[in-house]
């Protein structure tokens, strides 16, 4: 399910802004100018690491893809930069308000009710009239081919249906920043088609940050990678230099599908 979160103030929320003394101007100005910074972030679920130090700046209208293996911290960082999860220790500037920013989970979670009622019920908790929300869930069910559906209880798609669901509920809240955490993992491949197609038409003009294991998908979509391992930031690198340049041994091995 995209994150619903109440209607409230529009301007930017920065949370913590902090430049330390050795900072070089250069980076400190392109934190300044960040949608999200990160610095030293730390997360632990009790005493086992998540993130460990991660470092890094995401600006407007970047695509951001998030890779590695299992466990090694895309979800948690998702989180985190979704204000969905607290970090123990670091710095993090968020200029993004909530309203602004969406959030798809690998399997979205359907309210029993129906389809068009699931979209507009993340309009009207937004601020939209019941009428004009249900109105505007049947558009962004066309655009994701399902206002032939609209009616249908959410809980009877499938699963490519559902997440084409969650997708529209996305974005009929036009958000500036998309994040998706495996939006196409558990489909079937025709399933996966349609999604990633929908995903690139929605990614037109925002910001997106997405996880995937999908290399040929991240070629795609990307126009950046960070590769993740044990929680830490090993390459962050655009699309092409990760794909075609040199990597450290970790990355290359996992690129090579060497890594477990």
């Amino acid at each position: 399910m995209s994150n619903i979160r109440p209607h409230g103030d529009a301007r930017p929320r920065l949370r913590v802004v902090a430049a330390r003394s050795g900072d070089a101007p250069e980076a400190v100005a392109t934190a300044a100018s960040a949608l999200f910074a990160l610095r030293d972030i730390d997360v632990r679920y009790g005493r086992v690491p998540a993130l460990a130090g991660v470092t890094l700046s995401i600006h407007a209208g970047e695509r951001v893809a998030l890779i590695g293996a299992n466990g090694s911290g895309k979800s948690t960082l998702l989180r985190v930069l979704h204000g969905l999860l607290p970090h123990a220790g670091g710095t993090l500037v968020n200029a993004v308000p909530p309203q602004a920013q969406a959030m798809l989970f690998q399997r979205p979670h359907m309210l029993r009710m129906s389809v068009r009622n699931n979209v507009a019920l993340a309009l009207w908790l937004h601020g939209a009239r019941w009428r004009d929300a249900q109105r505007e869930a049947v558009v962004a069910l066309g655009r994701v081919g399902l206002d032939s559906v609209a009616g249908r209880n959410a809980r009877t798609l499938s699963g490519g249906q559902q997440q084409r669901m969650a997708l529209a509920r996305a974005w009929a809240l036009k958000p500036a920043v998309l994040l998706l955490d495996e939006p196409t993992a558990s489909l079937d491949p025709t399933a996966k088609r349609e999604v990633e197609a929908l995903i690139a038409d929605a990614a037109h003009g925002r910001t997106l940050v997405f996880a995937s294991h999908n290399l040929g998908q991240v070629k795609r979509l990307a126009s950046r990678v960070v590769y993740l391992e044990h929680g830490r930031v090993l390459a962050d690198l655009p699309v092409h230099d990760f794909f075609n340049g040199p990597l450290p041994e970790e990355a290359r091995q996992f690129v090579k599908g060497e890594l477990a």
